[in-house]
């Protein structure tokens, strides 16, 4: 997939190769120095998290005129034990982006860190100034520093999922908006305190789930006009995840790699030994740090979903997921496993009716499952796409890509026998912008984590009823299952000690 977001959509500048080479070592004593405040009305940004995906989308905040990155923080300073999501593509990606063909030439990995990215914000603004040489982009391993000494009007976080709220939460308080990858939190507790600070603090907030798609509101024109008339079910599914699932837990300790904070990286887990397999990409796997494919993935779509037909909170939701075995001595043995999400599930939820619109319900397949195969497709000698989201009404069924782009009427006869009608609602402008305008007191984004939190919580009810083999019964507004005290456990995180968080457990 091809998500639309600001790393595709901006341009950016590149500059010598000497000038990334002179930059290319961080001393030491250079970690925490304050730097330069943005000049004009631009909003001062520390960035924060500066892995594979972080480094991707650097370069859309570099080159916005509206943003200043003024610090940069990851809890890993430089290591080629990052993962690619193609060969090459972040040293191929920095190679362009610092004019310097060569550019990691001897690494036997792939190459992030606070390093790289203090690189590319010292290399692009040097080739803004006319001296070229600004002052040094100020990095801090620890975020926590970079609030209390940085004079920001923002922060963008990029960590692995279980530290967004512990950062956000922090950075709020501190009346500081907040920009960052989704989701708020992989636990539904630290969800809703999220979305507390950020009303009690008055900031603006966003988080990326591609909000911006042109589509929606042309999707839901179409629906409105009794295009397939009354929806009643969407159906779902991906060919996630690409990174390993159902996973065991490592039993080798490999040492800490030097330069990585393993203590700041686990933030508020409880504690456990240093192993790769927990760190970068690898995190969405585990239970503890991520949320799994349905977690990772489900956002993109499911805003769409909730903008069209104007979902709240699920009233109940159900899982099955596929089983690990393992072979020893020939035979085929059935491993129990609760540290990390399946490769494959089926999870289903039901919502009730919302004015004139019925309930509704969602189907959501990941793991390369697919749905049978659907009749209108075959009319028209067509396959099942690999990712897909359909609405099925009563009258017909809308097919579009996994985010929402591409929708068409199936079959085609429908499509090309539709009178489309006129355009009456407003297209979105690009997420970043949507944020930028909300910090500087313009309407709020379309993604704010108020509007995010029963998306975000539908989806941890999933990952829950993926560990919960029943249907869990939702009551929103006591924030517990009505069936499951197993399932109300997991609602909440066991903190480490000295990195709680002020959650009311109900």
């Amino acid at each position: 997939m091809n998500f639309k977001s600001p790393m595709n959509r901006r341009t950016f500048l590149g500059a010598s190769a000497s000038a990334a080479a002179a930059l290319s070592v961080l001393p030491k004593n250079a970690i925490g120095k304050t730097g330069a405040r943005a000049a004009g009305d631009k909003l001062r940004i520390g960035y924060i998290g500066c892995g594979t995906q972080g480094l991707h989308m650097l370069r859309g905040w570099l080159a916005h005129p509206e943003i200043h990155v003024s610090a940069v923080c990851d809890c890993n300073r430089n290591s080629q034990d990052y993962i690619e999501w193609g060969k090459f593509s972040l040293r191929d990606m920095l190679r362009e982006f610092l004019g310097d063909p060569e550019w990691g030439r001897e690494d036997t990995g792939c190459r992030a860190g606070l390093e790289i990215g203090r690189l590319m914000v010292d290399h692009y603004y040097s080739a803004q100034t006319k001296s070229g040489k600004p002052p040094r982009c100020a990095a801090y391993e620890d975020y926590r520093e970079m609030l209390e000494k940085e004079d920001l009007d923002g922060v963008c976080i990029m960590t692995p999922e279980h530290t967004h709220a512990t950062i956000a939460i922090a950075a709020m308080n501190k009346k500081r908006h907040v920009i960052m990858h989704k989701p708020i939190s992989n636990v539904l507790s630290e969800v809703r305190l999220a979305v507390e600070t950020a009303k009690k603090a008055g900031v603006a907030t966003h988080l990326f789930c591609a909000a911006d798609m042109q589509t929606t509101p042309l999707i839901t024109e179409w629906i409105q006009a009794g295009a397939i008339g009354p929806v009643r079910e969407v159906i779902v599914w991906s060919n996630r995840p690409v990174w390993p699932q159902d996973l065991l837990t490592p039993v080798d300790t490999p040492s800490v790699p030097e330069g990585f904070n393993w203590d700041l990286w686990l933030g508020p887990a409880e504690y456990r030994p240093y192993h790769p397999m927990y760190a970068h990409t690898n995190f969405r796997a585990w239970y503890d740090f991520g949320t799994g494919t349905l977690g990772d993935m489900g956002h993109y779509c499911f805003f769409q979903v909730w903008k069209i037909l104007r979902l709240g909170d699920a009233s109940s939701v159900e899982a099955s997921s596929s089983t690990f075995y393992e072979t020893r001595d020939g035979v085929s043995v059935k491993m129990e496993n609760a540290v990390s999400f399946p490769r494959s599930s089926r999870v289903t939820w039901e919502f009730p009716a919302r004015g004139d619109m019925p309930p509704v319900t969602i189907n959501w397949t990941d793991g390369g499952i697919r749905p049978p195969k659907l009749r209108e497709l075959e009319m028209d000698g067509r396959d099942m796409p690999p990712e897909g989201l359909l609405f099925v009404g009563d009258k017909g069924k809308i097919l579009a890509d996994f985010i929402g782009d591409g929708p068409r009427l199936i079959p085609e006869k429908k499509m090309k026998e539709f009178v489309r009608p006129p355009e009456t609602l407003e297209r979105p402008i690009d997420e970043m912008d949507q944020w930028i305008r909300a910090c500087k007191g313009g309407r709020p984004s379309d993604a704010r984590f108020e509007v995010l939190q029963p998306i975000n919580e539908t989806l941890l009810l999933g990952t829950i009823a993926q560990r919960i083999p029943d249907q869990l019964n939702w009551d929103a507004e006591a924030m517990r299952f009505r069936n499951s005290d197993a399932a109300n456990d997991l609602l909440y995180r066991k903190y480490r000690k000295g990195w709680e968080l002020p959650i009311r457990r109900s």
